[in-house]
């Protein structure tokens, strides 16, 4: 037996001594999308969205559908029926509709529209893997406005049940990316198709005064429109504005420094809400379809309509009123619906929804 001392052990390498930390939430403000909601990441905070949701908050990237019992009591969608969801969003309207289009093995099928690109896709993922195959759901990119000529590429005669929520989806609010929101920085984008089009800020650097005070007062009824669109007119030709916490912050500098604290922010939120009207040419869009909406519709067909401001909201009032009073509509009641407090304290994003609805003329099936 050798008196030879032992071999000494390996020395472990220093990539095997090195131990991966997970991953830290940077900081009370963090600045990048992903680190700011916890609930984005749930491998690390597996109870974020669980505590998010107690506190009646509505989760990062996802969408609470509004007033869904209401939608399906005025909509009715029966088993068989054709229906579509116009707007389709995160798909939680959509979910419910074929929960009732498909009972029992029923043959009813739904198109869901979105002229959104990048959320289109998610949404038909999320409704697939809830099992609706392309008999029961298909997926269709185009604005609302294009309802007739995409029923007519499907060869529909129209339509049993109709739904349209014209609210920006919290997915596009949460991420600054898409200029939604000013309670991050990001690009003054706010396009709803970021394919197309000018963004906020280019149509904001070249608009004329008189049609951005016009913009201003139409899309968002801000009381200042002349005195603030002339404001921003003269701003913009010192320091262009492109990101949207710059706008925010000169916004909350303008006016009367003797303003409440929640009159300015309420500034803030029309000015963002008139430049993704005016950018999206929501009005333009929305007049389009309610003119073609009767002729979407099947005779006895439903239709209902989610708006979150009174541009809106006046626009489907009188569309429904015109077509009661010519014989087009069968009903179509003044009265609006709104979310109960229960719903707005769970989802204070539902707190200016209104809900209208009317019927076609004529009997179901004739």
């Amino acid at each position: 037996m050798s008196d030879a001392p032992p071999d000494p052990l390996p020395t472990p390498s220093s990539e095997e001594v090195v131990h991966k930390r997970r991953p830290r939430y940077p900081g009370r403000n963090p600045r990048a999308f992903e680190h700011k909601y916890k609930e984005l990441r749930s491998v690390q905070y597996p109870d974020a969205a669980a505590h998010i949701e107690s506190r009646g908050k509505t989760l990062a990237g996802s969408h609470r559908p509004i007033l869904v019992q209401e939608i399906l009591g005025v909509l009715n969608p029966r088993p068989g029926e054709r229906g579509v969801d116009c707007t389709l969003g995160h798909g939680g309207h959509a979910l419910e509709l074929l929960g009732r289009l498909r009972t029992d093995g029923a043959p009813g099928r739904l198109l869901g529209l979105d002229v959104d690109p990048l959320e289109l896709p998610r949404a038909e993922a999320r409704i697939r893997a809830a099992g609706h195959d392309a008999d029961a759901f298909v997926a269709v990119p185009s604005n609302f406005a294009g309802l007739p000529a995409v029923l007519a590429r499907m060869e529909w005669d129209g339509a049993d049940v109709i739904l349209a929520d014209l609210g920006v989806s919290s997915m596009q609010i949460d991420n600054p990316e898409r200029g939604f929101t000013y309670k991050s920085d990001g690009p003054l984008d706010l396009r709803l198709n970021p394919l197309r089009g000018v963004s906020a800020a280019e149509w904001l650097a070249g608009v004329r005064v008189n049609r951005l005070e016009a913009a201003l007062r139409e899309g968002a009824d801000e009381p200042r429109a002349t005195s603030l669109a002339a404001a921003l007119a003269t701003a913009r030709e010192v320091t262009p504005f492109r990101r949207t916490c710059q706008l925010a912050d000169w916004l909350r500098g303008w006016g009367d420094k003797a303003d409440p604290k929640d009159e300015i922010e309420r500034r803030v939120r029309r000015v963002f809400q008139a430049l993704r009207i005016a950018v999206n040419d929501e009005y333009s869009a929305l007049d389009t379809w309610l003119r073609g909406l009767p002729a979407c519709l099947r005779p006895g067909g439903r239709v209902a309509v989610l708006t979150f401001h009174s541009g809106e909201d006046r626009r489907v009032k009188h569309a429904f009123r015109r077509g009661l009073e010519d014989g087009t509509y069968s009903e179509a009641p003044d009265e609006v619906l709104r979310p109960s407090p229960e719903e707005q304290r769970a989802n204070p994003r539902s707190s200016s929804a209104k809900l209208r609805w009317a019927r076609r003329a004529g009997e179901t099936g004739k």
